[in-house]
């Protein structure tokens, strides 16, 4: 059942380190008729301070996920953990009948991944991932351009994700255990994510895939990165991934991602598609190529003078991200980002990490 444009939305937080306090609880923020009640995190503190910064008077606090799942007016919950507790806080949260965001990636693996499917299908309970690069202006003008036919057929593309030198140093972003990896499903899941949606396209038929600790093991002074220096006794995930991706209909997705490259310039939640009649790229802002009256041009869209389909700010993305998510709830309809979407992405990370351990082809 749909919640009504009168009701409260009433939302519990479950993780509040940064990308909560980045793009979770500010965007809910500045939405009408939304409160925050309940904020749970293993480090008390942080829960405290969440709910000092965006609850309601009364809200609650917790260590225990499980204890704020039992709170029966809280209407959905925004899992914003590490990526190893995705799949299981989600399947429970369903189960206790709220609706749920879930910060990307979806799951560690597939068969996780898989499982918070059936647990909505199951509540009938809505489900929703994270993937807030999908609304960002360029990316929905790329998206038109494909829908409209703009490329012909899209036979290639790259899902790009690459940092010269910004490992990020703190929560368990360079612990493998508990993110599922590195580069690959932190920042190369929102690459590989726009480039599906964009190309529509999610069918993969097999992958190959390389992995890389090259450079986590550098001393400090020879690391020059961004938000200094990195422990690399601690940092167990891989530095750089790469994976060859072919669909059915025989399209081709090269995935580039790295947190530390000798390579320039970074390009990081960004996508490039070459179809029959014409290709874009980001290597100097959004733009199209193709022929015309026998000629080659380069258009380059305007996303300065705003609309009134976009927000301007630097957080707007996440602002549309969370406002297409709570009118999802209220119109019963779906969000941008369906979840068996956001599934497909994570079983061709599985497969170029897979592949990248095994040395051998993955088929899926």
């Amino acid at each position: 059942m749909a919640i009504s444009a009168n009701d409260t939305i009433r939302i519990g937080i479950i993780g509040c380190g940064g990308i909560a306090n980045g793009k979770h609880m500010p965007g809910l923020r500045s939405i009408e008729n939304v409160e925050m009640v309940a904020f749970c995190d293993i480090i008390e503190e942080k829960a405290q301070q969440a709910a000092k910064d965006y609850g309601t008077d009364d809200a609650k606090v917790y260590t225990d996920y499980k204890k704020l799942l039992e709170d029966k007016t809280i209407d959905v919950v925004h899992v914003c953990t590490p990526n190893r507790s995705h799949s299981f806080i989600t399947v429970d949260a369903l189960g206790a009948g709220k609706h749920v965001m879930c910060e990307k990636p979806m799951a560690i693996n597939s068969e996780e991944a898989k499982k918070m499917l059936d647990a909505a299908e199951r509540t009938g309970k809505k489900l929703c991932i994270g993937y807030q690069n999908r609304y960002r202006p360029e990316m929905l003008y790329l998206k038109k351009e494909a829908e409209d036919g703009t490329f012909g057929d899209i036979y290639y593309s790259e899902a790009i994700a690459i940092r010269r030198r910004a490992v990020p140093t703190w929560g368990v972003f360079i612990n493998e255990y508990e993110q599922g990896g590195g580069p690959l499903i932190d920042i190369g899941t929102h690459s590989l994510d726009l480039t599906l949606w964009i190309t529509n396209n999610y069918k993969p038929k097999y992958c190959v895939g390389t992995s890389y600790h090259k450079l986590n093991g550098l001393a400090p002074e020879l690391q020059g990165n961004t938000w200094g220096p990195w422990d690399s006794s601690k940092y167990t995930a891989e530095d750089s991934a790469f994976g060859f991706v072919v669909m059915e209909n025989g399209a081709t997705i090269l995935v580039k991602s790295s947190w530390a490259l000798n390579y320039e310039p970074s390009l990081e939640a960004s996508t490039l598609i070459c179809g029959t009649l014409a290709g874009a790229d980001f290597a100097n802002g959004l733009q199209i190529n193709g022929v015309r009256n026998g000629r080659q041009y380069i258009m380059k869209p305007n996303f300065g003078a705003g609309g009134v389909a976009f927000f301007d700010g630097d957080n707007s993305a996440a602002l549309d991200w969370q406002n297409d998510w709570i009118n999802s709830l209220r119109n019963d309809t779906e969000a941008i980002v369906h979840a068996d979407q956001a599934y497909c992405v994570t079983r061709i990370l599985e497969g170029i990490y897979t592949s990248a351990a095994t040395g051998d082809v993955y088929k899926f």
